[in-house]
């Protein structure tokens, strides 16, 4: 049976924060050590000192983590400058942890490093990934490819990319009692692991849909052979690309697509828009629009996707994986946003299913079940994890 335990605290200290949250998972768990655990806190914590006690109240424990935009769990909903931790708990599921370092110098290497590091214990083929890398130093389509190349496509890669409030200075990752910068965490599940996911961003496609002819990395430079700023301005006017109305990319495997937002700088003199992320040539792309409403409305889809997906009775847990600029946007709304993905799983006989969760600076998830994985802007992923 996989048992999983959600600790939640906003207090500002961290010897205080993490004794309140290791307090609240013995309670749940009794006797029951941890096998694995994911850690999401807030930029200013000693994140040193966290790690150092949680592993010596679990000693065995397999933990990763990283910095957030902001934290959600089934403790205190949404929260700012405050850590949260779910641990994983059975006797049939293998879970471990693997990190790779210097992303940004070799992303193949470091990706390489991580599963190999995180693969020894597995006997049986690799189910399911869990990743929470570097946001800054690399593009994270340059990291997702090389997680996708490690792994192998067969295996699903969840996740969201390490944030700094904005800062975009420095974005820490946790593996074991150390904090690094510019790494690749990964926790990788074998064994009777039951998941399904949903993904929803809240934004719909609006006029026709152009051809990306010239782009290098996160900077398009032409749609249609013509300037990208001229594609922006043919369905906005005068409004500058903005992440308001990002751009909605189609998968030809999947027949969806997926966002990639405007980071607010163009370049007027030669029509260039830059992305939150890569934008490859020959994309085939189409302008988006949202009202709060829709964007709200996105997180309660992504769950129901997420459960109606879901291949066993009732999950035991749900991680999700929002974005920074989702918050940016909504705002004072943000809370609601969690409320909404909440209240969809509290039909199950569990009171309240566990669940944990952070803003991102990317979200990682396949469209379709089982998939191949994703780079995401401005979107909401739900992910339900079970045992068969």
């Amino acid at each position: 049976m996989l048992k999983i335990a959600v600790g939640h605290s906003n207090d500002p200290d961290s010897q205080a924060a993490i004794a309140e949250v290791l307090e609240q998972i013995r309670f749940t768990l009794e006797d029951v050590s941890p096998k694995a655990g994911v850690l999401f806190a807030a930029i200013d914590f000693d994140h040193a000192l966290v790690l150092h006690q949680i592993v010596k109240v679990f000693p065995e424990i397999e933990l990763i983590g990283g910095t957030t935009d902001g934290e959600m769990s089934s403790v205190l909903g949404f929260e700012q400058d405050s850590l949260t931790l779910m641990v994983f708990c059975s006797d049939d599921i293998m879970i471990s942890a693997g990190i790779g370092y210097g992303v940004s110098k070799d992303a193949i290497a470091a990706s390489q490093s991580a599963v190999q590091q995180a693969g020894i214990a597995h006997k049986e083929e690799i189910e399911l990934c869990i990743s929470l890398p570097e946001s800054l130093t690399i593009s994270g389509i340059v990291i997702l490819d090389s997680l996708k190349q490690a792994l192998g496509k067969q295996v699903p890669i969840f996740g969201g990319f390490t944030a700094d409030q904005w800062r975009s200075q420095q974005t820490y990752q946790f593996f074991q009692t150390e904090v690094y910068s510019d790494a690749v965490p990964i926790l990788l599940f074998s064994g009777p692991i039951l998941f399904s996911h949903g993904v929803a961003s809240g934004w719909q496609p609006i006029g026709k849909p152009g051809r990306v002819t010239k782009a290098e990395r996160n900077v398009v430079y032409e749609i249609d052979d013509q300037p990208a700023l001229a594609f922006y301005h043919h369905y906005l006017g005068a409004l500058p690309p903005s992440s308001e109305y990002p751009l909605a990319l189609f998968d030809a495997e999947s027949n969806g697509h997926y966002m990639r937002a405007p980071t607010g700088i163009y370049d007027p003199a030669i029509g260039s828009v830059t992305f939150f992320g890569d934008v490859p040539p020959q994309s085939v792309v189409r302008i988006s629009e949202a009202t709060h409403d829709k964007i709200l409305s996105a997180s309660k889809l992504s769950t129901l996707q997420a459960l109606e997906n879901y291949p066993g009775k009732a999950p035991a847990a749900a991680l999700f994986f929002s974005c920074a600029s989702r918050r940016q946007i909504l705002g004072s709304l943000t809370r609601e946003e969690y409320k909404q993905a909440q209240r969809c799983l509290s039909e199950f006989p569990i009171k309240t299913l566990p669940s944990c969760g952070f803003y991102t600076n990317g979200e990682i998830s396949p469209l379709q079940q089982k998939g191949i994985a994703h780079l995401h802007n401005e979107t909401f992923i739900t992910l339900l994890l079970g045992e068969a």
